[in-house]
């Protein structure tokens, strides 16, 4: 009888292609329960505090653009342009201004309302998966 031998070719992948290989191998595997319910706890976390943020930043920002076109009609011939008098446009330009200035004021109470009411909210969703996670 004759005998064959399977002369057959091996190579092994380094070590930072394996870790590639792993990393690509973890998007599709089925994840544990664990690190989905960690990965949905640091969602709302991150969720509740980018909300605030956002709506903070916004109105910091609506406030700042009100506060320099107040600082335009004060300062600069933008009255004149608009046909406004002299004293009316000055008047118009500060009063334009305080307005914005309250709303950059109010940008920071703002945060902590909308940071607060939204961690009230999601309170018992977040206690639920911490209890679970440290069990």
């Amino acid at each position: 009888m004759e005998q064959k031998h399977n002369n057959g070719f091996s190579y092994t992948y380094s070590a930072k292609e394996q870790a590639e290989i792993r990393k690509i191998r973890e998007k599709y595997a089925q994840q544990s329960e664990e690190k989905d319910a960690m990965a949905r706890l640091r969602y709302l976390d991150a969720g509740v505090t980018k909300k605030a943020q956002t709506v903070a930043l916004v109105l910091g920002i609506l406030g700042t653009l009100i506060l320099g076109s107040g600082m335009s009609l004060f300062m600069s011939d933008l009255g004149a342009m608009l046909g406004l008098d002299g004293t009316l446009a000055m008047l118009l330009g500060v009063s334009v201004g305080a307005v914005g200035c309250v709303l950059v004021g109010l940008a920071y109470p703002v945060y902590h309302l909308v940071l607060t009411r939204a961690r009230k909210r999601i309170a018992p969703e977040i206690l639920r998966l911490t209890d679970e996670l440290m069990k």
